[in-house]
C-alpha cells in the first residue's frame, strides 16, 4: 500500500530500509502511520519538527548474551533484548517476554506499540519492551532461576525506577519476576520499584494478576454500551489462549453476564456449550502448567480439537483473541463474521492481521485494538509504581476501581479522536492518534536534540 502523504511514505521507506527482515515491526509501524494522515492535515508542524521520523526510531536498543547452566551442568546460551523506545512522557515501561519466537523484530514491535498504549492510560510512562528466546517451558525452577539471574546481571545496568521499569509478559510470571527482582536487589544493594508484577509480600499490587483480562472486559463493555447501546449480558464469548490474560478475561466476562464457551492453548481448543468451568482451567494452567486438553478429564461433556486456529469457527457474539500476534487472520475473520460476531477486542498484542482488521471494520463489527483494549496490565503496573513510590498499598477494590476508570477513559479517548479526525468509530485510528498526540507534544516541547 502506498501512503497518500509523501512525508509518511518517506518515513515508512526509511523504516523499511533500516529494519529489513523485521516483519512484525514493519507491520506495526505501517498500521500506525496509516492513522496519521488526517492528523498531518491539521498539525503540519509535526512534519516540520520531524516528530514522526523520531517516534519510529528507538531511543536505545540493547542486545546481550545470556549464559546459564542447566541441571545437567551444560552451559546454555540465549540472546537477551531490551528496547527503550520513547521516554518523552515518563520512564520506559513494558514487559519482558521469554519465548522461542522472541527476536529483534518482535521486541521492537512490542516496544513501539507500548509507547501509544502507555500514553493512552494517562499515566506518566514511556514505552519499552524486552525479553529473550529462552523457553521456560519444561525447565526446572533452578534452571529458570539461573537464567533469570544471568539475564538480570546484564539488564540491571540499563534499568531503574526512574529510568526503565520492566514487567512480565509471555513466559514471565510471578516466579520469573521474583528471581529477576532478587538478582537486581543483590547487584544494586537497593530495594526499589524497578520491576512490576512483584509478589504481594515484596511490593506488588493487588489486582495486577487480573488487570489485563479485567481491563479488556471493561473496555469491551464500554465499547458495546457507547457504540451499540448494548452490554455483555447474555452474550456468548470465545477467548483464545488460556494464560493469565485469557483466564481473567473469562472470569470478568462471566461476572458481567456473558458465557465463555471456548478457550485454547498452543495445542488446540476446548468447547464447552454450558460455559467454561474456570476453576478447572485455573487448576490446569495456574496450578500445574498443564495442557488445555486435560479439561476433558474433569468435564467429559466438553470437546477438544487439535489445532488452535479452529477456535474462530466457534459461533459467538464476542471474540477476544488473547494468545499471540497474528493469530487471527482473514480466513478466521470471515468465519467469525459469517457466524454473526458483533465485537472483537484484542487481549494479546497485535493478534489480528491487517486483513482481518479490515474485514471486521468493513462488516461493521466493533473492533477494539490491543493498544487500547489490553492496556489494563500496564495501567495497573503504573499504579504499582505509584504505590512503590509512596511505600503504600491500595486495596483490591481501590485498584480495580482505578483500573475500570482508566479503561473507560481509554475507550473515550480513542472514540473521541476517531470522531475528531474524520473516521468516527474507527478505534484503531482513534487509539493511534490519541496515544500519539500526547507523546508528540511532549517531544516537541523537549526540543529537537531530544
Amino acid at each position: 500500500m502506498e501512503f497518500k502523504n509523501s512525508y509518511l511514505q518517506g518515513v515508512y521507506d526509511t523504516v523499511q530500509r533500516r529494519n529489513q527482515g523485521e516483519p512484525e515491526f514493519l507491520q506495526a509501524v505501517k498500521e500506525v502511520l496509516e492513522s496519521f494522515e488526517p492528523v498531518l492535515e491539521k498539525r503540519p508542524e509535526l512534519e516540520e519538527t520531524g516528530i514522526i521520523d523520531r517516534i519510529v526510531e528507538p531511543e536505545r536498543f540493547i542486545t546481550f548474551r545470556v549464559s546459564w547452566v542447566d541441571d545437567a551442568g551444560k552451559v546454555r546460551v540465549n540472546r537477551g533484548y531490551r528496547v527503550q523506545f520513547n521516554s518523552a512522557i515518563g520512564p520506559y515501561k513494558g514487559g519482558l517476554r521469554l519465548h522461542p519466537s522472541v527476536n529483534a523484530s518482535v521486541i521492537k514491535f512490542l516496544g513501539f506499540e507500548q509507547v501509544f498504549k502507555n500514553s493512552l492510560t494517562g499515566l506518566p510512562m514511556g514505552g519499552g519492551k524486552g525479553g529473550s528466546d529462552f523457553d521456560p517451558k519444561g525447565k526446572s525452577d533452578g534452571e529458570v532461576m539461573r537464567f533469570c539471574q544471568s539475564f538480570m546481571t546484564e539488564l540491571y545496568r540499563h534499568i531503574g525506577p526512574d529510568t526503565d521499569v520492566p514487567a512480565g509478559d509471555i513466559g514471565v510470571g510471578a516466579r520469573e519476576i521474583g528471581y529477576l527482582f532478587g538478582q537486581y536487589k543483590r547487584l544494586t544493594n537497593s530495594f526499589t520499584g524497578v520491576l512490576t508484577g512483584k509478589g504481594l509480600t515484596y511490593g506488588g499490587s493487588l489486582a495486577r494478576t487480573e488487570a489485563t483480562g479485567f481491563g479488556l472486559l471493561y473496555f469491551t463493555q464500554e465499547m458495546l454500551k457507547e457504540m451499540k447501546g448494548d452490554s455483555l449480558t447474555g452474550k456468548t464469548v470465545v477467548i483464545s489462549g488460556s494464560g493469565n490474560v485469557a483466564i481473567y478475561a473469562c472470569q470478568k466476562a462471566a461476572e458481567l453476564g456473558a458465557k465463555v464457551v471456548a478457550m485454547s492453548d498452543s495445542g488446540g481448543y476446548i468447547y464447552d456449550e454450558k460455559g467454561i468451568d474456570l476453576a478447572v482451567v485455573k487448576e490446569i494452567k495456574e496450578g500445574r502448567r498443564g495442557r488445555i486438553k486435560e479439561y476433558l478429564e474433569k468435564v467429559p461433556t466438553a470437546s477438544y480439537t487439535e489445532g488452535c486456529k479452529g477456535i474462530w469457527g466457534v459461533k459467538c457474539d464476542i471474540a477476544l483473541p488473547c494468545a499471540t500476534q497474528n493469530e487471527l487472520d482473514g480466513e478466521a475473520a470471515d468465519k467469525l463474521i459469517a457466524n454473526g460476531v458483533i465485537a472483537v477486542a484484542e487481549g494479546a498484542n497485535m493478534p489480528s492481521t491487517p486483513e482481518a482488521v479490515q474485514k471486521f471494520q468493513k462488516a461493521g463489527v466493533l473492533f477494539g485494538p490491543a493498544k487500547a483494549a489490553n492496556a489494563g496490565g500496564v495501567a495497573t503496573s503504573g499504579l504499582e509504581m505509584s504505590q512503590n513510590s509512596m511505600r503504600y498499598s491500595w486495596t483490591f477494590q481501590e485498584v480495580d476501581r482505578k483500573l475500570h476508570d482508566i479503561m473507560v477513559g481509554i475507550f473515550h479517548n480513542a472514540y473521541n479522536a476517531s470522531k475528531k479526525f474524520g473516521d468516527a468509530g474507527n478505534l484503531v485510528m482513534g487509539a493511534n492518534v490519541a496515544g500519539f498526540l500526547k507523546v508528540a507534544d511532549a517531544m516537541k516541547w523537549q526540543g529537537i536534540a531530544y
